[in-house]
């Protein structure tokens, strides 16, 4: 039995523990550090799964845990792996799967779109509950003949009219109680559908995402897009919650309830890029839970010439001004906690200074604020040794910098550029902060190239993405999006 197809199993995530509180199970992560009290109930089950180093199905959680509905355990379970507590692995079980109906919106892409369809004769789901229907946006070429070589429903409009409108169209003459939406030039996993699909055993779940990977893979930008692509949205579940205000998944792997996608209206028409993102947004306002789950593959074929995947990520930018005049509740914030600020300035006046009582400043500050952490954590009753703060404390320092310096890489490249003859110190520190951000991913994302073809690519991106964000921001003289609020405050979170 391959991986894939083994049933649903979970585990402790790396750097989890399970200690005991008043009797009850209580997991510490150790970064960010953080913990949860879960009821004593489940004190048998995470003992079992802090006993062993592998995967245990749900079929034995439940029996250790003396659990009478699966689907409720499941949910649970879901819960802690979205919050970093727990790993899962294998596919749930659906005793009765419902109808899905798959959008695919096509102009001009005939080989695309044949390629497409052929992967989706090939998904493992009941081929009695899955309706395709493709939206031909009026093509001028034999794309529209293609389609019709397949048992697909055909609609063919006249007029050009972009993605959303034809993805809203075929929304509404679906059958399914469930839409799934993938783009012409992508192919789905065979397990595509049954991955991502029980999701929904969650009454809460809006929509469900699911990992984009690089169909190409030959050329160094091929290797750049399977790490870095914008598609891309990580390596772990994530779910929305209240404060993550700018979570969303794309819409070429995109799964959501009908009903819920019709009350919202579908997917603004006038928005021809960054129309996922408003989706999402929208959805997430209404009341609706959103996950990502890096599970229920599709792969992207994706612009692998340099000059159109500028192209690409110039486009991707002129939406974010857009988006955020149209969500003007999702402010955009650079946090400045006061630890790790004192911490940084005073390391880097000791540099500049040469100032020996400086850095001894920033260590004491270390120290200092690790001790806090560790008189907090022991005064809440969590039993974590002070080595295991320092380390925490000592990674958020790190994480500081590096949220810092992604920012500035991302928007303000350009601007370094345009100074740099009349303040070249200014410029020349925005572009190490560029290169501090790019070695950063470069060696968390372990790309399959060297660092700097790596770093070649990430500056083209960097770039190509924010000449679209300025050149959106004064074509509606809206600089939201490159002049956050500063806010000074402690970390956010429920962290211990």
């Amino acid at each position: 039995m391959t991986e894939c197809c083994k049933p649903l199993a979970y585990r402790l995530r790396n750097g989890v523990t399970c200690a005991q509180k008043s009797g009850a199970p209580l997991l510490v992560l150790d970064f960010p550090l953080k913990s949860i009290l879960l009821k004593p109930s489940w004190k048998p089950v995470f003992e079992f799964l802090n006993s062993t180093k592998g995967y245990i199905s749900l079929d034995e959680i439940i029996f250790h845990g003396n659990q009478t509905d699966p689907d409720k355990v499941e949910i649970f379970l879901n819960h802690l792996v979205c919050r970093g507590f727990l790993e899962q692995e294998g596919l749930s079980r659906l005793v009765d799967y419902p109808h899905v109906s798959i959008i695919i919106p096509v102009r001009n892409r005939p080989e695309d779109i044949a390629s497409c369809l052929q992967s989706l004769r090939e998904i493992d789901y009941p081929p009695e509950k899955v309706e395709i229907i493709v939206v031909d946006d009026a093509s001028t070429d034999n794309s529209p003949d293609v389609v019709s070589r397949f048992p697909v429903t055909l609609i063919a409009i006249k007029e050009h009219k972009q993605a959303s409108f034809c993805r809203n169209l075929a929304a509404e003459r679906a059958q399914g109680e469930i839409l799934a939406f993938i783009d012409s030039d992508c192919l789905a996993d065979p397990l595509w559908l049954k991955e991502l699909v029980p999701a929904f055993k969650d009454p809460l779940l809006g929509a469900v995402g699911g990992a984009v990977d690089s169909y190409f893979k030959e050329e160094g930008l091929d290797r750049y897009e399977r790490v870095k692509s914008s598609l891309k949205v990580g390596f772990w579940f994530r779910r929305s919650r209240e404060g993550e205000n700018f979570f969303y998944v794309p819409s070429c792997n995109l799964v959501v309830k009908r009903d819920i996608f019709l009350e919202l209206g579908g997917f603004k028409e006038d928005l021809h890029v960054g129309e996922d993102v408003d989706f999402c947004w929208r959805m997430q306002d209404g009341g609706y839970n959103l996950e990502y789950r890096p599970t229920g593959l599709i792969y992207h074929k994706h612009r692998n010439r340099l000059g159109a995947f500028a192209r690409r990520r110039f486009d991707y930018g002129t939406s974010e001004p857009l988006l955020q005049q149209a969500h003007t509740d999702r402010i955009k914030k650079l946090i400045f906690p006061p630890a790790e600020t004192f911490f940084w300035l005073a390391a880097i006046l000791s540099v500049v200074f040469s100032s020996a009582p400086l850095l001894g400043l920033s260590a004491l500050s270390l120290m200092a604020g690790s001790l806090f952490k560790f008189i907090r954590v022991r005064r809440e009753g969590i039993p974590v040794g002070y080595p295991r703060v320092f380390a925490a404390v000592f990674r958020s320092y790190l994480a500081f910098v590096y949220h810092i310096c992604a920012f500035v890489s991302r928007y303000y490249l350009i601007p370094a550029i345009i100074i740099f003859p009349f303040a070249p110190w200014v410029s020349a520190m925005i572009f190490g902060m560029h290169l501090i951000a790019g070695c950063v991913e470069f060696f968390t994302k372990k790309p399959e190239l060297n660092p700097f073809a790596f770093l070649l690519f990430f500056t083209v991106e960097q770039l190509s993405y924010q000449l679209g964000v300025w050149w959106g921001c004064f074509g509606r003289w809206y600089f939201h999006p490159v002049n956050p609020k500063v806010v000074m405050t402690s970390a956010t979170g429920k962290t211990v």
